[in-house]
């Protein structure tokens, strides 16, 4: 193990670390009394009328002589202890010397230099004492090894993040017992949802997690979508697939769900039958129990997702505190502020508020809003914001920015929840910017993206290679609200959209999120029309600009986009929506539909269309040219992975479909018998290959074939080969969790804790 420089953790981590070890090394168990001036005792042992005390010193980055001159002040009150032990653990580097110094230093309340314990011995200690070091998580997150693999495979993903903001992402977590006990769930299921209230640190656990794993070499693969989790995952390579808020996060879209739940289940089991897979989700609490409500997928026992239910209540007021330290601190908050929270006597109030919540411990310590906040409004501010979290961004946003800035942060909204590229978002901005300057006449020219970019950047948005997103999560919260309260600006802002996705989103807001009366969601159809008209040319697949040999997917398949607009079409009972659905059914964009992208939501169209659109002018000819393109799937070829699920929906909606489609069905079988050496030569997973075998079993009596040693025999081949190449994974490091003093954490520890943050 190399050793540990320590620079990483707070004083109040580094005194947790020390009691641990000299604990361990002494067989006893010390008091934790936290960081301050509470007599100088940062840990203490009594028995038999014998007390040991422990002094921990976190002065990695400091010099020697300001240690001794801090040692030289170690108040009277502990010299004068009598029949008593002194520790002292600090994190510097010290030499012989440099301890023999510190024992005249401290005499005669040391006189041992042994009972020193200095960055060299806590660092022999910890290889002494394996389990104290998987025990704090945040000591081996952040060391260079791991934050390096974090970096790597951030580097290859959406979520590009530099050192700096990983470091300071460990540093501000807080341990506690959901990461041991959601781990656990993880390690024994493979997969795991964690759900909870908006803003309580559900992705911050959830990357914590995933962070473990990768600090044991596994791949870290971040997900926007099960397509990605498909194409990603490798039975031979160790894999932890993370997937935030899978069901958005506002609220839940029936129909949406209803077009994804069979792949989330077949995912699941995917990762659950692997043994280098695991998958971990968050979602906020009501929009799950909702899902598993409307999918009969998600409800299946035979899935049973594991659920971890992260709440506010798991805080402990010791951990709330934590919390709250650790952003003061990693922030960098002025003195003055601090100072503030301090004799206001606001510390006690926040920690212990019914609202507390960590996304608004962010966001009141973030820099962008001390900036705006003299210190002495705010310990009135932070409290009135708890009270109110929308104030948050309510008055910056409404009085502290221009137009031109408000109308960059709507054309994000509805954009990508996770980020959207430079170029994308400037399309969105110079069609909805224009619009509402010309409509309130307000002067506008060329220069206006840049300039709002550069005023919001690090405020409210943050840009990494060239991906634009909110800068934090409660910004997003706030504007659900705020454009809640004006449908005229939702029908003014559906006017501008060029992006079938972005359309679809704002149509989901008026939906779902915040559902307008059925007239006003009839005014906001008809103004969607001019982004319905885009449809048969908005490209599915863009070539990226940087890299010519990669594709990535751009905007919604030829089926959403025909959902789209056959919703609009009976929201508004305009009849040329329906003309654009003809038109995109007789040449899809892109010149043809994939199984990949639209199998199976072609399927879900022809129920729709007998079920909910039977009577729309046009719905007999849409229903012919949809079930057309059905066959001509199943006449094309199919990837084995594609294979089953395609025919067995396809099987499953026969009283669907007005033409006999078994005999397509059964033409498809042949092929996939006729041609398994093809088929399998690309597939490295283990896992698809024996699914393909349970397929091929399946269907072949269908077809009249008997025999199929050969094909298997050429599956397995491709399966031994595999397994010579994989090697079983090993779980992450357990953390073990420690109750402090039955967590009795009083208004005096709580000085204690933030104390030093005063003289910093």
């Amino acid at each position: 193990m190399p050793g540990y420089t320590f620079s990483n953790l707070s004083p109040a981590d580094f005194e947790d670390l020390a009691r641990d070890l000299i604990g361990a090394e002494f067989g006893v168990r010390f008091e934790a009394f936290g960081p301050g001036p509470d007599g100088g005792m940062d840990g203490r042992h009594a028995k038999a009328g014998h007390t040991t005390i422990l002094q921990a010193k976190h002065y990695a980055g400091s010099t020697f002589r300001a240690l001794q001159g801090a040692m030289a002040e170690v108040p009277q009150a502990l010299k004068s202890l009598r029949k008593s032990r002194y520790l002292l653990a600090t994190s510097r580097p010290l030499t012989p010397q440099n301890k023999a110094e510190l024992v005249k230093t401290l005499s005669p309340l040391l006189s041992d230099p042994a009972d020193i314990y200095s960055h060299g011995d806590l660092n022999g200690l910890l290889r002494k004492f394996s389990d104290i070091e998987r025990a704090h998580i945040k000591l081996w997150l952040s060391s260079s090894t791991v934050l390096d693999r974090i970096l790597h495979a951030a580097s290859h993903r959406f979520t590009e993040i530099t050192r700096e903001e990983i470091e300071a992402k460990v540093r501000v977590y807080a341990p506690n017992p959901s990461f041991k006990q959601a781990r656990d769930k993880l390690e024994a299921e493979h997969a795991i949802i964690i759900s909870g209230p908006p803003g309580v640190g559900k992705t911050t656990l959830a990357e914590m997690i995933s962070y473990a794993y990768l600090g044991e070499e596994w791949e870290y693969v971040a997900i926007r979508s099960l397509d990605d989790g498909f194409a990603a995952i490798v039975d031979t390579r160790k894999q932890i697939f993370f997937f935030d808020d899978f069901l958005g996060r506002a609220a839940l879209d029936t129909k949406s769900l209803a077009a994804h739940d069979t792949e989330l289940a077949k995912f699941i089991k995917r990762v659950r039958r692997s043994k280098n897979a695991r998958f971990v989700l968050t979602t906020r609490a009501p929009i799950f129990e909702e899902a598993r409500r409307v999918s009969e997928h998600l409800a299946d026992r035979a899935l049973d997702i594991t659920k971890y239910v992260l709440d506010v209540g798991v805080y402990t007021r010791r951990i709330r505190a934590r919390i709250l330290y650790n952003h003061l601190l990693v922030a960098g908050t002025p003195r003055a502020h601090i100072r503030a929270l301090w004799d206001a006597k606001a510390l006690p109030k926040i920690i212990d508020h019914p609202n507390y919540n960590p996304r608004i411990i962010e966001a009141m310590t973030d820099a962008m809003h001390l900036r705006s906040l003299p210190p002495e409004t705010y310990a009135a501010s932070f409290l009135n914001t708890l009270q109110n979290p929308l104030l948050v961004w309510d008055i910056s946003f409404r009085k502290h920015i221009t137009p031109r800035c408000r109308h960059l942060l709507f054309s994000l909204f509805f954009c990508s929840e996770y980020g959207v590229d430079i170029d994308e978002l400037r399309a969105s901005f110079n069609s909805l910017h224009p619009y509402f300057c010309k409509k309130f006449s307000i002067e506008h020219d060329s220069k206006d993206f840049e300039e709002a970019l550069k005023i919001l950047e690090g405020g409210y948005l943050e840009i990494r290679d060239r991906r634009v997103s909110f800068v934090n999560p409660s910004l997003r919260d706030y504007l659900i609200t705020y454009l809640a309260d004006d449908a005229d600006l939702l029908d003014d802002l559906a006017h501008t959209a060029v992006k079938a996705s972005w359309a679809d989103e704002l149509w989901s807001y008026v939906r779902t999120v915040r559902p307008l009366p059925p007239e006003q969601q009839k005014r906001v159809a008809k103004s969607l029309l001019n982004a319905a008209q885009l449809f048969p040319t908005i490209p599915i697949w863009k070539q990226d600009s940087r890299n010519p040999s990669t594709w990535h997917l751009y905007d919604l398949s030829n089926t959403d986009r025909i959902r789209l607009l056959l919703e609009w079409r009976a929201s508004s009972e305009e009849t040329r929506f329906m003309d654009l659905a003809l038109q995109l059914a007789n040449k899809p964009a892109g010149g043809h539909f994939t199984v990949f992208r639209d199998g199976t939501g072609l399927i879900r169209l022809l129920r729709s269309l007998k079920k909910d659109y039977a009577t729309l002018e046009g719905s007999t000819a849409l229903f012919e040219k949809l079930e057309a393109a059905v066959i001509g799937l199943l006449d094309g070829h199919l990837f084995p992975h594609e294979f089953e699920s395609f025919c067995d929906a396809v099987d499953e909606a026969q009283n669907v479909f007005e033409t006999d489609v078994a005999p397509h069905v059964d033409d498809a079988i042949t092929r996939q018998l006729e041609d398994v050496d093809s088929s399998i030569s690309d597939i490295d997973s283990e896992t698809e290959l024996s699914d393909y075998k349970t397929a091929l079993q399946k269907y072949a009596p269908r077809v009249g074939v008997t025999d199929l040693k050969p094909a298997f025999r050429a599956i397995d081949q491709r399966i031994e080969k595999i397994n010579s190449q994989s090697d079983e994974a090993e779980s992450p490091r357990s953390t073990v969790y420690r109750p402090q003093d039955k967590d009795q954490f009083d208004d005096k520890a709580l000085q204690n804790l933030f104390a030093p943050l005063l003289s910093a």
